[in-house]
């Protein structure tokens, strides 16, 4: 099988930090590169979570459309567009 390259920027400290790292663990950056790519091929993504954090506005918008979604609240019903939109004007 033959090898290709692959260039990518990356922060001096993060590749620095990473490099002492991988060095702790016996390896070099090129071959923790390939164990993460490999793992995500067996893995069929990405081989971690990854999460995305959000301010208290929309994690408290996000709980309600659960609680709505689930049956532990009722959402707010409009009898046309013109009402919702006049609500929400006088919110801001």
């Amino acid at each position: 099988m033959a090898n290709s390259n692959i260039n990518i920027r990356v922060d001096s400290d993060v590749k620095a930090q990473a490099q002492r790292l991988f060095s702790d663990l016996g390896m070099d950056l090129t071959t923790a590169v390939n164990v993460f790519l490999r793992q995500s091929i067996e893995q069929g993504g990405i081989p971690f979570m990854i999460q995305r954090r959000y301010g208290a506005e929309t994690e408290q918008a996000m709980k309600e459309a659960r609680d709505i979604i689930n049956g532990k609240a009722e959402a707010k019903a409009y009898s046309s567009a013109r009402e919702l939109f006049e609500e929400l004007d006088n919110e801001c």
